[in-house]
């Protein structure tokens, strides 16, 4: 089936990135980008544009045939996983094809002291009574550690937490640095012991992994959730071929 319309799932740089390339490599595609409006803080990716849920699996299904979508291109993060799950279900449901852009995930390297995880829950408990941790994984999970009275939290993330964190807890709302040097000035002035982190790979945020190396901190790695199967492309030219292919 010839591809007219792409609905593209977005909330990453990399699907920011593919917005631009596709309106300017394919002009004649027509694409509608999707936000969940987790942050209200959104960038403009120069193409017809909505923001928020669909209503499940099956709202999505409905809004999929009735806005003619012959493609989803699934580029939210890593972790999004029920999006990813409602896209895979309401792709099927309404006929078309899907695929999944997964940037490769970060690996272990020389020096490196990682702490699997297989859940958040379970980073909350490799924690050890006094860590001073570096909380890297963003406000909807960070209520799970809010418990955690015995340690030290420095929390990162977008927008401010809904939930109530210990007093002597601190919170920076920023986006990730993008350089080694300030990841890691801001390790050290904090004098973090440990780093909790998702597994989101890419470039972006992987300095505050470097960061870690570099002062010999444990990073508590937490482990990217099973996805249904689906077509992938590991970065965007990948995705551009698929297109190519049925244009």
């Amino acid at each position: 089936m010839t591809i007219e319309h792409v609905l593209l799932l977005a909330g990453t740089l990399e699907a920011r990135k593919l917005a631009g390339d596709i309106a300017a490599r394919i002009p004649a595609l027509r694409i509608t980008a999707s936000f969940a409006g987790a942050v209200s803080d959104l960038p403009d990716l120069g193409v017809p544009t909505r923001v928020g849920g669909f209503g499940g699996a099956e709202g999505l299904a409905a809004y999929l045939r009735s806005k003619q979508i012959s493609l989803v291109i699934d580029a939210t993060h890593p972790f999004a996983a029920q999006m990813s799950r409602n896209a895979a279900d309401a792709a099927l449901a309404a006929g078309i094809d899907l695929v999944r852009l997964e940037r490769p995930a970060w690996a272990p390297g020389p020096g490196d002291h990682w702490l699997p995880a297989g859940s958040v829950e379970e980073a909350v408990s490799l924690l050890p009574a006094g860590a001073r941790a570096f909380l890297a994984i963003g406000r909807k999970d960070i209520g799970l550690f809010a418990g955690r009275g015995d340690i030290y939290g420095l929390a990162r993330m977008i927008e401010p937490p809904g939930h109530a964190l210990p007093a002597h807890w601190d919170v920076v709302l920023e986006r990730p640095a993008r350089s080694q040097d300030a990841e890691k000035a801001l390790l050290s002035d904090h004098s973090m012991t440990h780093v909790v982190a998702k597994n989101s790979g890419g470039t972006r945020s992987h300095a505050k992994i470097a960061a870690a190396r570099s002062l010999g901190l444990p990073v508590i790695m937490i482990e990217r959730p099973q996805l249904p199967p689906a077509r992938t492309a590991g970065n965007i030219v990948e995705i551009l071929e698929v297109l190519a292919e049925r244009i």
